[in-house]
């Protein structure tokens, strides 16, 4: 498989770049929690790390791999027949489903606690659980942030049903509003799963988008938001 593999490889980087030598290649599999793939250039040599949940798939999936890797390293042209092939591959409903089992399994959740020092997210939770959904929403794991992050403010993880806040906001000047509608939309992914639409996952399709235009205080959160 390795050979066929490293030889897959030579094929697309003699189609990407046609008179370059080719360099020596190592290309190994990883147990990585996702489909992670990477590609290094060090010291005449390319190192490819590709996610074991890639060992047995298609041969055209591998080569469509190669050329994305190849083309981005070297800055060529992606070829669209090569992105749409991944694109449907990691987006069927087999694949997704191993994505998460493997996510459950090998994934690390750290999780510290609900209640901070000055806001308790079970508190938020409950009080919009009742404002918008009837009180009918399942209450994930809630949980701060181990530290003051301040570029992933909010993130709902299906894979291990955690909603978690950055701690960032966790504090006394903290507008009541912005809490409120980090938590609201993230328990809109809970309400709206991610679907996938011509090959491509939507993250936020329309129906999350008309439910966000409910939450009060938007604008305010969303000005409040671009201050940090």
């Amino acid at each position: 498989m390795h050979s066929e593999l490293s030889q897959l490889f030579e094929e697309e980087y003699r189609a990407i770049r046609p008179r370059a030598p080719i360099p020596a290649m190592q290309i190994r599999f990883y147990r990585f929690t996702s489909l992670n793939t990477t590609i290094r250039l060090r010291e005449g040599q390319l190192k490819v790390h590709l996610s074991d949940l890639l060992e047995g798939a298609p041969e055209s999936v591998l080569r469509a791999i190669a050329h994305i890797l190849l083309a981005k390293l070297y800055r060529k042209p992606l070829d669209a027949s090569h992105s749409a092939r991944y694109r449907r591959f990691v987006s069927s409903d087999a694949v997704m489903r191993q994505t998460e089992r493997i996510r459950q399994m090998r994934g690390r959740k750290k999780i510290s606690t609900a209640k901070g020092d000055y806001y308790d997210l079970d508190e938020v939770f409950e009080t919009l659980n009742r404002q918008f959904f009837h009180g009918l929403l399942g209450r994930p794991l809630l949980t701060w942030s181990e530290h003051k992050a301040r570029r992933l403010l909010g993130h709902y993880d299906a894979a291990h049903n955690t909603i978690m806040i950055s701690r960032v906001f966790d504090r006394r000047n903290t507008p009541r509003y912005a809490i409120e509608y980090l938590m609201y939309h993230e328990m809109l992914h809970l309400k709206h799963p991610v679907r996938v639409r011509g090959g491509r996952r939507c993250i936020h399709p329309r129906e999350f988008q008309a439910d966000e235009k409910l939450f009060p205080e938007l604008e305010q959160a969303k000005a409040y938001l671009k201050l940090l």
